[in-house]
């Protein structure tokens, strides 16, 4: 698969540098330096694009400025990609209003598009965190979401002792944090495991963003890490240890 990144700054780059470590040896992965500054509207997109760009499958739109949506459409035809991810970890950097007009142009071009929110939200059948889940059909989407997006782990654990031995990473997050925390997470106690996962995605650190989006009454950070601890829990789920209480007097019936 062809891959093309649109990066702005450091944000798309840990991304790009975390998929060419662990991505299949048989993607190929460019990247677009993008503007950093655009004008409000962006009426002439020819105007900011450069002569030519390498034929690609896939766009992976990571830009860090709002009217870059504006010119993947036209990326889309010169690179003759059909296949479009423009995640949404920043409404600052994509709006959602911006976002369903992306795809929407895109669907006239016959271009599939999915905004995941956050991007560690995305799976190979659905993007979007809780009751904003919505499902996709489009196999360049789906394989990339084999690789990255919501984290998958396997737990190995010492049942005994009640610890993780070993969290093998299934399917990373996108910026990496899913292999960090797993490092992290080595030799943790299962009753101290999401804390310790919670902790480890907050200094990795996530960058998305930490203001309210009024869709969660939350910050995607925090929705962001909710997922982490989430997929760290369905991993060692199966090897906890019911914990039941007497209450203090209480006599059984014979």
């Amino acid at each position: 698969m062809r891959i093309l990144v649109l990066v702005t700054g450091e944000y798309g780059q840990r991304h790009v540098e975390n998929m060419r470590a662990r991505a299949p040896e048989t993607w190929e992965i460019d990247t677009w330096q993008t503007p950093h500054v655009l004008p409000p509207v962006v009426d002439y997109p020819e105007d900011y694009l450069p002569d030519e760009l390498p034929p690609t499958d896939l766009i992976l739109s990571l830009a860090e400025v709002k009217g870059v949506a504006e010119l993947v459409p036209d990326i889309a035809k010169m690179t003759g990609a059909k296949s479009v991810i423009a995640p949404i970890d920043s409404v600052a950097w994509l709006p959602m209003g911006l976002a369903r007009q992306l795809r929407e142009w895109l669907a006239r071009m016959d271009v599939a598009c999915v905004t995941p929110i956050p991007f560690c939200s995305l799976t190979p059948t659905h993007t979007n965190a809780l009751r904003l889940r919505e499902p996709y059909d489009d196999p360049l989407i789906s394989e990339f979401a084999q690789h990255f997006g919501r984290p998958e782990f396997k737990a190995t654990v010492d049942e005994d002792a009640q610890q993780i031995v070993k969290l093998e990473v299934v399917r990373d997050a996108c910026c990496g944090c899913a292999h960090f925390t797993a490092e992290k997470l080595a030799g943790a106690q299962l009753d101290d495991a999401l804390e310790a996962a919670g902790l480890a995605h907050h200094h990795y650190p996530c960058q998305a963003s930490m203001g309210i989006d009024p869709q969660f009454s939350d910050t995607l950070m925090h929705v962001s890490g909710n997922i982490m601890k989430d997929a760290i829990a369905e991993a060692i789920r199966p090897y906890l240890k019911v914990k039941t209480f007497k209450p203090h007097g209480r006599v059984e019936e014979e």
